[in-house]
């Protein structure tokens, strides 16, 4: 019996997760958080018999102990940033899924390393912007580290069971759709309705965004290279609109290994909660006879320069990624606000890049003080950029 905590059990990553789980007995849940959605987190805790539940807004304890009596939940209520993180390293379980969005996620998603917990990491913010501060918790708790992002995920499956000399020299290649403007050339006045019309999912508006300006990409490309020790020239990026093969690894004797699949979040989910075994997820299954061509072009960096930026930030070090990723917020924000144009996005990260290089961070304190610098400065950019 797997007991597991789900931080973030409101969302989408949550939501498959836990479809995957209730397919299995195998599992029980032990905690359920989120960060104000009470009605959610008390259904989701009566469902699943969750002996706690944690909400993220202190003020919202008492609700959710209302909420969870309401639905004769067994569940104890707890509230706030100390109980996200008692929750992530509670002895019942062995299990942590790391699916809170922001930065709210990254103590949690760290204080579950240091702990020592099988952790299937879907929280971006934890490693790119605290990659070194992760892995090094990684490696002090003994935790098991599995990426539940789909591009990650794949290249997990690809490289699992090989010889650590060629795990060590594979090249690794994550695959892009290109988003809804891979054959636009006019983007000047580009809307937010347009740019989170995304042709292959149905996405968040920021992460939308962040798909049509490729920054997506550029997040994985950090993210990958922390999870995978490799540095920066060793990831390449390529376009695939298909989205069928989710990504691959160049070997040293010219094999490639793809991990195929359909779009569904269900099946890294799975493979993270039962590796090494294979579990059934619930996705649909590829028919390849009606897949149709698979198509790959390379990825412009110069079309596409926020996924420069992201190698630029990786190779560059310090405190860059931090800064790259609060910039990038805050522009899309703005962006989807209406108070910055889609091609101002990619220039105010630069203009952030070039104007702040914090040292790097040595403590999630100075995570998140670099966060809300950058966070400051974007915001001062962004209000001279009103169209």
């Amino acid at each position: 019996m797997r007991s597991i905590t789900i931080l973030g059990a409101t969302g989408s990553i949550g939501a498959s997760a836990l479809d995957v789980i209730a397919r299995h007995p195998r599992f029980r849940v032990h905690a359920v958080t989120a960060q104000t959605n009470v009605d959610d987190l008390a259904d989701i805790a009566a469902r699943f018999n969750s002996e706690v539940a944690v909400i993220g807004d202190p003020t919202l304890e008492r609700p959710l102990h209302d909420a969870l009596r309401s639905r004769g939940a067994n569940a104890i209520a707890h509230a706030g940033r100390r109980a996200l993180v008692e929750a992530a390293q509670a002895p019942e379980c062995d299990t942590v899924l790391a699916a809170i969005v922001g930065a709210a996620g990254l103590e949690p998603t760290i204080a579950a390393a240091e702990a020592g917990k099988r952790l299937l990491l879907a929280n971006k913010e934890a490693i790119v912007c605290a990659g070194a501060l992760l892995m090094d918790a990684v490696r002090r708790g003994g935790a098991m580290l599995l990426p539940v992002d789909s591009e990650h995920n794949a290249i997990h499956q690809c490289l699992s069971g090989l010889p650590e000399s060629e795990r060590a020299a594979a090249r690794l290649v994550l695959t892009a759709s290109g988003g809804p403007f891979l054959n636009r050339d006019d983007l000047h006045d580009v809307t937010p309705d347009e740019a989170c019309a995304h042709p292959k999912w149905v996405m968040g508006r920021k992460i939308s965004v962040d798909s049509a300006t490729l920054m997506n990409k550029g997040l994985e490309v950090i993210e990958a290279s922390w999870l995978f020790q490799t540095c920066a020239d060793r990831i390449d990026v390529v376009i695939h609109p298909q989205s069928v093969i989710h990504s691959m690894i160049e070997l040293p004797d010219g094999s490639v290994l793809a991990q195929m699949g359909t779009a569904d979040m269900r099946t890294p989910l799975a493979y993270a909660l039962g590796w090494p075994e294979r579990i059934t997820s619930g996705a649909r299954r590829l028919d390849l006879k009606s897949a149709g061509p698979l198509t790959f072009e390379a990825a412009d960096r110069t079309r596409f320069p926020c996924l420069q930026y992201a190698y630029s930030a990786l190779e560059h070090g310090r405190g860059a990624s931090v800064v790259l990723n609060a910039a990038n917020e805050i522009a899309v924000q703005a962006f989807l606000d209406q108070r910055l144009r889609f091609t101002e996005i990619a220039p105010t990260i630069e203009r952030m890049l070039d104007c702040y290089d914090p040292p790097p961070p040595s403590t999630i304190g100075d995570v998140l003080d670099i966060d809300h610098e950058a966070r400051e400065r974007a915001s001062e950019l962004v209000t001279d950029k009103v169209p």
